[in-house]
């Protein structure tokens, strides 16, 4: 016997199922558009980030719930990636093996309408766009725990490629190994910076196991997989990847840990709205010549969200120095500062202007 409460769960059900008939007929019809917005372009490239970056800035501001605003971004992302499929095929090369955080940048940013291209370092990721092998490249360039990327600075200064955009990923490390429990481990493998977000964890839990530094933390898992008392520290992708069991999850140090990477190509997005400029420059080697260099900047009410200095290889002790600001190179303050520092700076390099990314 039917009670009440069958009745209005098969109600809603039918309401469902009407409402998934109506979304098939939208997804298409949104699809459509997108073909021939690709043929309007006419070999114009698919992926436009200020363009995405406002659409998934006017979903979360008109999504009134219950769908939780990280949930309804990902479902945009994996829209827009389906249509931008139907325009043109992408290809992005990321730090590999699979199983990486560079990965997970890669579905965040792209969704899973892409080909993934994993290399073996950073350098190879920075070649495989530079000579169009891909179309775009993500490479990590700071943490929050343990700072900038060195490699990924320096490649910047002489790639011909811009940044197109950012992403900004939570980064949660798990401990993963073979084995049950952490008894018998002795040997940690995982990409240098992730060992460093996990310092006092280890330092409490395997106080006497070798850290071993690897190129990634899928590469970390990969060997872990194989090697007798071995562990790894890496993201559940990778647990996923090479079977390994999750030991203890989130044992990063910090519980705020993220990771910021970079989508770098040869586009050069216009504003969007909300909006960072990475530069590099050079300072001359005297006395308060950093402040008088960065002086434009406060002179035309530009807000500076970052600066690294990096040796400049050129001569001892002269530093490089990569510096955000906020806001389009074209907005009107950002382009009278930037002005001016290209009339006083020895070296400076516009990295690129992109939309601003949110966790």
């Amino acid at each position: 016997m039917r009670d009440a409460s069958d009745d209005e769960i098969a109600k809603q059900r039918a309401a469902i199922d009407a409402l998934d008939a109506e979304l098939v007929r939208l997804l298409n019809e949104r699809a459509r558009h997108a073909v021939e917005i690709g043929r309007l372009k006419g070999g114009a490239p698919a992926y436009r980030p200020e363009r995405e970056a406002d659409v998934l800035r006017r979903a979360a501001a008109g999504n009134p719930g219950p769908l939780a605003a990280e949930a309804l971004g990902r479902i945009m992302v994996e829209v827009i990636s389906a249509c931008r499929g139907l325009e043109e095929p992408l290809r992005v090369a990321y730090l590999g093996p699979p199983g990486t955080f560079s990965e997970m940048a890669v579905a965040k940013q792209f969704g899973a309408a892409v080909e993934p291209m994993a290399l073996d370092s950073i350098d190879e990721v920075f070649r495989a766009a530079e000579t169009r092998a891909s179309g775009f490249a993500v490479v990590p360039v700071e943490n929050s725990s343990e700072g900038a990327v060195g490699i990924t600075l320096d490649l910047l200064l002489a790639t011909p490629l811009r940044i197109c955009a950012e992403i900004v990923l939570r980064v949660h490390q798990n401990l993963l190994a073979a084995r049950p429990s952490l008894e018998g481990l002795t040997r940690v493998y995982s990409h240098a910076q992730s060992l460093g977000q996990c310092r006092e964890w280890l330092a409490r839990h395997l106080p006497q196991a070798e850290r071993v530094p690897l190129a990634s933390n899928a590469e970390a898992a990969r060997r872990a997989a194989a090697e007798p008392g071995a562990c790894a520290i890496g993201p559940v992708l990778a647990a996923e990847r090479y079977g390994l069991r999750i030991l203890s999850a989130d044992i990063e140090d910090d519980p705020k840990n993220v990771t910021r990477f970079l989508v770098l190509g040869d586009l050069d997005p216009g504003p969007s709205g909300r909006d960072r400029t990475s530069l590099v420059m050079s300072v001359p080697n005297r006395p308060g010549a950093l402040h008088t260099l960065l002086s434009p900047l406060a002179r035309h009410g530009v807000s500076m969200t970052r600066i690294e200095s990096r040796p400049s290889r050129q001569a001892l002790w002269e530093y490089m120095f990569y510096v955000d600001i906020e806001g389009h190179r074209s907005d009107a303050p950002v382009a009278a500062a930037l002005a001016e520092l290209s009339a006083t700076a020895p070296f400076l390099k516009i990295l690129g202007s992109y939309p601003s990314a949110a966790i």
